[in-house]
């Protein structure tokens, strides 16, 4: 986003990135919501100066000496300048604490290997340990082929964090970005008390041509968008980014009153 004219990924459009950066990043031309790095979610989302970050040094290994990932690892941190394709910790949004996930999609796409899957379990650990909400802002294509089976072990870990969490009383709001995609559709994603998508934003597990060649039939127009899962059931609500602050801080204070232990 540091272009002075950056272009939509969706028309092509030119914007002027000043006049980008007051809409949210949503091309003015055809509405769809550009891909944010982490530093501009959290300026959008966070009450100014509350985010701190939680578990910031871990880093991926390469475990399966898997040609050149540990030169994709080197180059996505030089260009991210993080240390992983997801970024955790406690904020405050509008005035209500909370835990908070960013996936960064210029990370290897936000690709879950292990360190993504440990973090966002740890996240969910630590929201659980202090009575606090979790919310995963998730923008990813999914699970990381250059670490194999340690990759999708972090589908059944996340998925069994949620569980511990909602065990507790504790809730889990997903916000799914562009693209939402693989292993962590499959797994910690789809899993929220709350289920948000920005618009038009695709979602699902393989991607739409995988599935046509699969079964051999064309798919409906609109598979696998936001608009679509919201029609059958996917999710429970399609927010614009221009209102998912103020969304995310309704729930956030609905759910802070809750009932005292025995209540019904």
């Amino acid at each position: 986003m540091s272009r002075l004219f950056p272009k939509c990924t969706r028309c092509n459009t030119s914007h002027f990135v000043t006049f980008l950066k007051s809409a949210h990043y949503v091309c003015s031309k055809c509405g769809f919501h550009l891909r944010l790095d982490v530093s501009t979610r959290i300026k959008m989302l966070c009450d100014k100066k509350t985010f701190k970050e939680i578990d910031k040094d871990i880093k991926s290994v390469d475990v399966l000496d898997f040609p050149k990932y540990m030169d994709r690892l080197q180059k996505s941190k030089k260009e991210t300048g993080i240390n992983e394709a997801v970024v955790t910790g406690e904020c405050k949004i509008k005035g209500f604490p909370t835990t908070l996930g960013i996936m960064e999609p210029g990370f290897i796409m936000a690709s879950m290997g292990s360190v993504v899957g440990e973090k966002i379990t740890r996240q969910l650990e630590y929201a659980r340990e202090n009575n606090l909400p979790a919310i995963i802002i998730i923008s990813s294509g999914g699970a990381r082929m250059h670490e194999g089976i340690f990759s999708l072990m972090q589908m059944a870990k996340t998925s069994a964090a949620v569980k511990r969490l909602n065990d507790k009383g504790l809730p889990l709001f997903t916000v799914l970005a562009d693209p939402t995609t693989g292993g962590v559709t499959a797994s910690y994603a789809m899993l929220g008390d709350v289920i948000i998508a920005e618009p038009d934003a695709l979602i699902g597990f393989a991607g739409p041509r995988v599935i046509e060649q699969t079964i051999g039939q064309s798919l409906p127009q609109g598979f696998q968008r936001s608009e679509f899962l919201l029609e059958h059931g996917m999710l429970d609500m399609i927010v614009s980014r221009k209102q998912l602050r103020a969304t995310l801080g309704t729930l956030l204070s609905i759910h802070s009153v809750r009932p005292y232990e025995g209540e019904v």
